[in-house]
């Protein structure tokens, strides 16, 4: 009786295989990873010493910083690092040839070398930047231990290669074919998750149900978004043909995204400020109906592609309706002969959800016919355009140059013998670290790494290793460091644990094909490791660090100067470069600024604004381009120099805001406004019919424009009063 009641208590097969699904979801994923690299070490090491390469170390290593859960990720990393590998030879054979009879020059070169392909890697962060820092990296690994016997270098140079590329390639093969993380299992995700989330986020927003806090997180988490997205989608090129030939419309869906959620930004933000109008408001109210009713079935579920086919033919069904409605609303505002701001918001609400209708009818299409056969008419290809600021990457790759080329004079005015190792240490924790948000922090990991590296290694290579014969007992022995290593990188916290303990663990503790057992070599190398560590460590904390207020006042310039781009730049390209562009930077600026919140909420109003501010400059400019052949829109009228000098005005207050450049902006762009509504009355046909007249859309865009630098929650705002405290002391004095 007592076994049936305990086999009456276990969990049925239902649940069991409910519950084996949901932990293969998550923590199945964690342990397949280290599964992998366990494989992936096993097989590389095998074939080293198979092989009786010089230094099984490097290709274990190299297994290491190549590995990720995604066999896509890894396979566009092993690309670009070999890339990076075959340049970084080239250059450092070039160096040596030249400089090899000086040593105090041949550091110098690779000194300078490694800090610019530091900068590169912090300029370009994304797979391009694996090719500058193996590009840096292969270098000193070549160059370093031959500074003593140059005549070795082309063979030295041949062994390092050839090490780098069997853990590159063992890395790609294991990834690829055992238990497959695919790109696109995490690509489709990312699609369904996002659309859910962005429907719900519009469908209260438009409802007036979204709170400030939930718009600025949603902004701000879309945003990485974005970044990420552009990853994956360069990295799923690598590793499915069915998805390399939909890249041009991933990236096209990837920018319809953008320039959707730029849309619902703008309407969203002048639905808050006509609060302030609830008769506007309220008039306004049946013309959001049309839009929530349809963002219903989608924003408690996952939406497939029937999903988006069917939210994109009744968007498509409503567009006559909604024009409709539009115009009623219209005419009930005329006849309440309310004021001509008034009329201007409605218009410029109106044709901002009307727009939005039409983006999300676009993107819903997009995402319907994504896997299905290429259409009949093929969307232009677009770029994600990333931004890095360039003193930013001048100072990360200046601040490496100086800790390889100090620890480099020490090592040769020293004559330690472990000095290079030091130096090559320098290089690598350079190079991990140029990418990292706070690099004090990551440096001070890898110490942490190292050091517990080095008790595991001492233990292992002086009282385990001498007992062991054969390479399944050597396997066996490495394998309980590997697996805790693994484990840390797939944590984010403490990832910089698990690279310091399983790159310098390998690096001292692995036998060679000849096997030397000195403690003295072992500890100098060790303390080699520590020692550039703890350099690499205090140059992150002191030479200009990232995370600080410089680099916040970096990245808001930056921001400001989006809409600089968008009034002077090309037109061809410029919405999807404009938007991914100003997102990469607050995606940035957000990592950066990680634990400040006042900072992160500045960065995000910045970004509001210009966002707002040039996606109407942007639409403007398309207006202007598309005018019908008449008269009254020729380039000499005066309406259209009006708006060239708002143009010019709205560059000064955006290189330098203060209250003297925001008024000069709001009376250009009172001015603009008031000369395209004279042209508009006086000048243009059909003047009267909304749907018609350009000047009338026109003068919607100059609207939006001075109530985004009119918004009180706007970081203009303290400006704004700034320029009411000067007026109000002229008045004070007269």
């Amino acid at each position: 009786m007592r076994v049936i009641s305990l086999f009456n208590r276990l969990p049925s097969r239902k649940a069991l295989r409910r519950g084996l699904r949901e932990w293969s979801r998550t923590d199945g994923l964690t342990w397949a990873f280290i599964f992998k690299v366990l494989l992936t070490a096993l097989l590389a090491l095998w074939l080293a010493y198979r092989l009786e390469l010089p230094q099984p170390s490097t290709v274990l290593v190299t297994v290491f910083i190549v590995m990720q859960p995604q066999s896509g990720q890894v396979l566009a990393k092993s690309f670009y690092r070999i890339l990076g590998t075959l340049v970084g030879l080239s250059v450092m054979v070039l160096i040596i040839a030249l400089f090899a009879q000086e040593r105090i020059l041949l550091l110098a070169s690779l000194a300078v070398w490694v800090g610019l392909c530091t900068a590169g890697a912090a300029r370009y962060r994304d797979f391009r930047g694996y090719a500058f820092l193996l590009a840096g990296y292969t270098a000193s690994l070549i160059g370093l231990p031959t500074t003593s016997h140059p005549e070795n270098a082309f063979m030295q140079a041949l062994w390092r290669v050839l090490e780098i590329s069997l853990g590159i390639c063992c890395s790609g093969m294991v990834s690829a074919v055992v238990l497959p993380q695919t790109t696109r299992t995490v690509l489709h995700n990312t699609l369904s998750l996002r659309f859910r989330d962005f429907a719900r986020m519009a469908h209260d927003g438009l409802s007036g149900r979204l709170s400030t806090e939930q718009f600025e997180a949603l902004a701000a988490r879309f945003a990485a978004e974005s970044v990420g997205f552009e990853n994956l989608r360069s990295a799923s090129a690598f590793e499915d043909p069915h998805l390399r030939q939909r890249s041009g419309r991933l990236a096209s869906l990837g920018s319809r995204f953008m320039l959707l959620n730029t849309r619902f930004h703008a309407l969203h933000q002048l639905l808050n400020r006509l609060q302030t109008r609830p008769y506007v408001l309220d008039t306004l109210a049946p013309c959001l109906d049309e839009i929530t009713a349809l963002l219903v079935p989608l924003r408690d579920r996952l939406p497939i592609e029937a999903d988006a086919a069917r939210l994109a033919q009744r968007l498509a069904e409503r567009r006559e309706p909604l024009m409709q409605s539009i115009r009623t609303a219209r005419e009930q505002l005329t006849q309440a002969q309310l004021s001509v701001e008034d009329l201007l918001d409605f218009n410029t609400a109106a044709e901002l959800l009307y727009r939005f209708a039409d983006d999300l009818h676009g993107y819903a299409s997009a995402y319907a016919t994504l896997h299905g056969p290429r259409p009949a008419k093929t969307p232009e290809p677009e770029s994600f355009t990333p931004i890095a600021n360039r003193i930013a990457a001048a100072v990360t790759g200046l601040r490496s140059a100086l800790v390889v080329g100090v620890l480099g004079l020490f090592w040769i005015e020293t004559a330690w013998p472990s000095g290079d190792s030091c130096a090559l240490a320098a290089v690598l924790i350079s190079a991990l670290s140029s990418t990292s948000s706070n690099p004090r922090r990551y440096c001070l990991q890898l110490s942490v790494g190292t050091l517990g590296g080095a008790l595991a290694g001492f233990v292992l290579v002086f009282f385990v290793l001498p007992q062991v014969n054969g390479f399944a007992l050597l396997f066996y022995a490495l394998s309980p460091v590997f697996i805790l290593g693994a484990f840390l990188i797939t944590r984010p916290l403490w990832a910089g644990y698990g690279t310091g303990l399983m790159v310098w663990f390998c690096s001292a503790a692995l036998p060679g094909n000849m096997p030397i057992y000195d403690a003295s070599v072992f500890l100098n190398q060790y303390l080699a490791y520590l020692l550039a560590a703890f350099v690499a460590a205090v140059a992150a904390a002191v030479l200009m660090p990232p995370n600080r207020p410089w680099m916040w006042r970096r990245l808001e310039q930056d921001l400001r100067l989006r809409v600089v781009q968008a009034i002077s730049g090309k037109l061809k390209g410029l919405s999807s470069g404009f938007d991914s562009g100003t997102r990469d930077l607050l995606n940035q600026a957000y990592v950066l600024s990680t634990g400040h919140t006042v900072v992160q909420r500045q960065f995000l109003r910045w970004m509001f604004l210009v966002l707002e501010v040039g996606h109407a400059i942007i639409e403007l400019r398309h207006e202007q381009e598309n005018l019908p052949n008449h008269p009254c829109y020729l380039e000499s009228r005066a309406w259209r120099q009006a708006i060239r000098a708002m143009g010019r005005a709205l560059i000064r207050l955006f290189i330098q805001p203060g209250p003297k450049h925001l008024e000069r902006a709001l009376r250009a762009v009172d001015y603009a406004i008031n000369s395209a509504q004279d042209a508009r009355i006086h000048q243009e046909p059909n003047a009267g019919h909304f749907d018609h007249s350009p000047l009338r859309r026109v003068c919607s865009y100059l609207h939006f424009i001075r109530t985004s630098l009119l918004d009180p929650n706007s970081p203009l705002a303290r400006h704004q009063r700034g320029r009411l405290a000067e007026r109000s002391a002229r008045l004070d004095e007269l």
